[in-house]
C-alpha cells in the first residue's frame, strides 16, 4: 500500500470515529452528508463555527478525561 493510500484509509478511519463519537452511526447517509455540507458552508471563525468547534473540542476533552479516569480505575483495582 502506498503511502498516499495509508493517509488516506487513516483519515477515513479516524472521521468515521468522529461519527461514531456523535452517536450517527445508524443515521441515513443522505442526512449526515446534508448536515455536513451546511456545516461547509459556515466560514471559519463565524460564531457559529465558532460555538460548533468549541463544542466539539468539550466533546473530545471529556472523552479524553473519562478514559484517563477509566485507565486510573483499572490500575488501582489491581493494587
Amino acid at each position: 500500500m502506498t503511502a498516499d493510500r495509508k493517509r488516506d484509509v487513516r483519515e477515513k478511519f479516524l472521521l468515521g470515529g468522529v461519527v461514531a463519537k456523535a452517536g450517527l452511526t445508524k443515521a441515513d447517509r443522505a442526512f449526515l452528508l446534508g448536515g455536513l455540507l451546511e456545516l461547509a458552508k459556515l466560514a471559519p471563525g463565524s460564531p457559529e463555527y465558532r460555538r460548533l468547534h468549541d463544542l466539539g473540542e468539550k466533546a473530545f476533552r471529556a472523552e479524553v478525561r473519562n478514559a484517563d479516569a477509566h485507565d486510573v480505575g483499572e490500575s488501582t483495582a489491581w493494587q
